[in-house]
């Protein structure tokens, strides 16, 4: 027998998918910035596309695999939520270092690691809503993602300009050229990416698995 799903709240949907916002920042940021970022560490026109390799890399491998692992899980916290704190926690130390990288190589190390964190989290984030939500309510779980990933690229993309309009100076730059306003909208993304995830987990639960659940994983 299918087990029954509680009926939850606009709300309680929105803070299941607020975690969603950090990731979507993070792959704003890194598609508004990445490339500047190669070109002060002295990367030329004709290399870009190799170093953006890791994207379509890591969503090829690691998506499959972070998805079959996770509906395998059984853990304590969950099947979903070690994906998202490891994801996450990924994700803000690469963000952090991405703009203080010394050298192009450094850079495009940190990238791989920010596109397979990324996906480490997102995918089960999309089996959450199956997970969570009564069949009824599953439009409403992936428009609410919807509307996060509409957010928070939205944001990231704004944040250089929002900085700038505090009063930040757009000409200042660190020791390899990199704009200060860039390194502060990483280190933003940085805290976005572990704060939205960790208010998931903590107004969010899992729902526990059933017997038949736990029969088919074993």
């Amino acid at each position: 027998m299918a087990q029954i799903k509680p009926h939850l709240s606009f709300w309680q949907i929105v803070n299941m998918n607020f975690g969603f916002f950090g990731i979507q920042y993070s792959f704003g940021l890194q598609q508004s910035n990445m490339s500047p970022i190669y070109k002060y560490l002295g990367a030329d026109e004709a290399s870009l596309p190799y170093l953006w390799l890791a994207g379509p890399m890591t969503g090829l491998i690691v998506q499959p695999i972070i998805g079959a692992m996770s509906d395998k899980t059984t853990s304590k916290m969950g099947r979903r939520t070690p994906y998202f704190l490891i994801g996450a926690i990924l994700c803000s130390i690469s963000l952090f270092f991405m703009p203080f990288s010394s050298t192009l190589w450094m850079a495009a190390s940190l990238l791989w690691i920010l596109d397979a964190a990324n996906n480490i989290t997102m995918e089960p984030y999309r089996a959450f809503v199956s997970d969570k939500l009564d069949e009824k309510q599953h439009s409403l779980g992936f428009l609410t993602q919807s509307a996060f990933t509409g957010l928070g690229q939205t944001l990231s993309y704004l944040t250089p300009t929002l900085l700038v309009l505090i009063g930040m100076n757009k000409d200042a730059v660190n020791a390899k050229n990199i704009p200060y306003i860039t390194v502060t909208a990483f280190i933003i993304g940085a805290f976005f990416s572990i704060a939205s995830i960790l208010w998931t987990v903590k107004t969010t639960k899992e729902n526990p698995l059933s017997e038949e659940e736990l029969e088919r994983i074993r």
